[in-house]
Parts: C-alpha cells; sequence; structure tokens
C-alpha cells in the first residue's frame, strides 16, 4: 500500500509587519523622549524622600558645584537669547548673533559678564571644557552678578519657575548666599532638586 506524502508547509515567515511595528515604536520613543540637557559640571545631588515633580517648562536652575561655583540656566533658544542681550544691556556689552546663538544652545552657562564674550568665541572643543567657566559672581551686594542674571530672567519670562541643584558637599555659605539673593528679589518659592530615596518602612 503506498505512503500518503504530506506536502512541506513553507517556513518562511513575513517579517513586515514586525518591522513595521519596530519603526513605529522608534519612532514614538523619539519623538516623545526628552533627553537630559548637558551640564557644565558633574553634581551630585542630596537624597530626599520627596516625590515632587519639577515641571519640564518654565524652568531656571541655578547649579552649584561642591567647590561653591554658580551656573544658570533658562528653558528655551528665544528665552536665552533675550536674557544675554538684557545683561549685555546692563553691562554695556554687545553680542554678535553668532555669540548668541553659541549661548542659546547651552542650557547652564556659568561666566562672569566679563569674560563671557571672550568664551563665546572659545572653539567647540575647549567651551565645553569645565575649566572654561569660573562661575557666576555672587556677592551679596545689590550689583552682583547673579542677582542680575535671576532678576533679568524673571523679566523675561514671569511664569518662570526657579530650582536650585547643589552638590551634597557644596559649602553651606554659598547656598545661604543665593538663598538670600533670591528672598532680597521677592523669589520666596523655590525648588531643591535632591537625588529619591526609598521611603523609610515604619
Amino acid at each position: 500500500m503506498p505512503k500518503v506524502k504530506i506536502p512541506r508547509k513553507s517556513t518562511i515567515v513575513d517579517m513586515t509587519a514586525m518591522c513595521d511595528v519596530a519603526f513605529l515604536l522608534l519612532t514614538f520613543f523619539m519623538l516623545t523622549s526628552n533627553f537630559t540637557a548637558k551640564e557644565p559640571v558633574k553634581v551630585v545631588t542630596p537624597t530626599s524622600i520627596s516625590e515632587f515633580k519639577i515641571p519640564e517648562t518654565n524652568i531656571e536652575t541655578i547649579l552649584i558645584d561642591k567647590t561653591g561655583k554658580i551656573y544658570l540656566g533658562i528653558d528655551g533658544q528665544t528665552h536665552r537669547i533675550n536674557l544675554l542681550k538684557a545683561m549685555g544691556d546692563a553691562y554695556k556689552i554687545t553680542f554678535t548673533k553668532d555669540e548668541m546663538k553659541r549661548y542659546s544652545v547651552r542650557a547652564t552657562t556659568g561666566v562672569p559678564m566679563s569674560r563671557m564674550k571672550a568664551f563665546l568665541d572659545l572653539p567647540l572643543e575647549q567651551i565645553d571644557n569645565p575649566n572654561a567657566q569660573q562661575g557666576i559672581p555672587s556677592d551679596t551686594t545689590t550689583a552682583s552678578e547673579f542677582r542680575q542674571w535671576v532678576y533679568y530672567a524673571k523679566m523675561e519670562n514671569p511664569q518662570i519657575v526657579i530650582a536650585i541643584k547643589g552638590d551634597k558637599e557644596t559649602p553651606f555659605p554659598v547656598i545661604k548666599t543665593v538663598m538670600k539673593t533670591l528672598q532680597d528679589l521677592k523669589q520666596v518659592r523655590f525648588n531643591l532638586i535632591t537625588g529619591l530615596k526609598e521611603v523609610p518602612k515604619d
């Protein structure tokens, strides 16, 4: 009796649908992801159990490293350009369009106004060097450059929210000076950026 031959089925799997899904997911993540802004120095924040989330827009970041250097930045390239113009007018410094563009792409900057033009004219491989930024002068006088930066940032964007990100080894007098400057400018509501730690169990 002859054997019945079972026809073999093709083992080829059509991957078109899988590729479409993969590319759709990739596109979705690319369009919805928020990339972390590059900071001029590494800051290790203290930890806390607070889970309050800082808004992603209309934010002014005050960055303080462990040596006490102060850096400041606001979001939005247009806001940054207008802020630099206002500071230039206050200190009688004129910036070129190229210098303003280079400043606008930097999320956080900490350079005295007397050295700002020289800083913005540095080559790209040098401008990202942490040693290229000396920090914003922050004495407690009314002519403090840090005070001027905060004042004009608020004038540029009245809806701005202030967030202080300090290193856990930052000297306390520097933090105190920053907070006193904000209080003098009637900016009594601000956030402290910290790392999140687990809530202790009872």
